[in-house]
């Protein structure tokens, strides 16, 4: 028999703990400048979801340019904006609803729904960011999507997990709520013959 990992009531707290971690890898991928950068010296290019910097091999200063100024940046930066917003509101919801002593397990559920929409925003973003990036964007040198654009995908992942087990949650409600008893197998009704 399989048991589910949150079975017991202090494990509960293990679903908002993992979108609070989705939450802070959000943050460093919408605010850190290494969605692509140089693969190697000279470090002549460094992008972020908001803007695209260059400079010559021997310049010390950067000069960006706002990819708000494109359609496409304003549209992988609404759709990874959005997602995140909607996960900051399932992590509230999902405080709220493991905070209370009988769960609201359709409640929950939906929960695990929203939270595929998160998925299906930040996906959107994370692919339209590249994809147009390299088509419209003039590269110098060899480059690299970094770290930043890492967080964004590991984010994803998290949220995407999350979800499985948010919409599976209420399949497991009376092991969570500690109301089923444990039952017992004996190898032979000899054994035990007062179970008769």
């Amino acid at each position: 028999m399989v048991a589910c990992s949150l079975a017991c009531w202090r494990c509960r707290w293990l679903l908002p703990l993992l979108l609070g971690l989705a939450i802070i890898m959000g943050i460093i991928a919408l605010a850190g400048r290494g969605w692509l950068e140089s693969e190697s010296e000279p470090y002549v290019h460094q992008a972020s979801l908001w803007e695209s910097c260059t400079r010559g091999e021997q310049d010390l200063n950067w000069n960006c340019e706002s990819l708000m100024d494109y359609g496409w940046g304003r549209a992988a930066a609404a759709t990874y904006l959005v997602g995140f917003v909607i996960l900051v509101i399932c992590f509230a919801l999902a405080v709220i609803a493991f905070s209370i002593e009988i769960l609201r397990f359709n409640f929950v559920r939906g929960i695990g729904g929203l939270l595929f929409v998160v998925a299906a925003f930040q996906i959107i973003g994370l692919v339209i960011y590249p994809v147009k990036f390299t088509e419209e964007i003039p590269l110098m040198g060899a480059n690299m999507f970094s770290w930043a654009y890492g967080f964004g995908w590991a984010s994803t992942v998290v949220v995407i997990g999350c979800a499985f087990f948010f919409c599976c949650l209420p399949n497991w409600e009376d092991e969570v709520l500690g109301n089923i008893k444990p039952t017992y197998y004996y190898s032979s009704p000899d054994r035990a013959p007062y179970l008769n």
